[in-house]
């Protein structure tokens, strides 16, 4: 499932800004269908692989400021 989810991603970011905001848009709708206890599970491991991630070294923090920013900055392209 790993390499089928790595195939996954690098496709999606290969997709035009527009395509990956729709895509994203759309996989966001289908969590809706998860109830709350699972859709808290889903965001716990996620946050438990981003801070292994960091602390392994292989992502760097950013302020939230700077985030913002560049979302906004991105949103305006759309």
């Amino acid at each position: 499932m790993a390499i089928e989810l790595e195939q996954c991603e690098e496709y999606a970011k290969k997709l035009p800004l527009q395509k990956r905001a729709l895509l994203i848009k759309r996989l966001i709708e289908g969590l809706d269908e998860l109830d709350e206890q699972n859709l808290e599970r889903l965001w716990i491991q996620e946050a438990a692989r981003r801070l292994k991630e960091f602390k392994a070294g292989n992502i760097k923090a950013r302020s939230a400021e700077n985030v913002f920013c560049d979302a906004r900055t991105k949103l305006q392209d759309l």
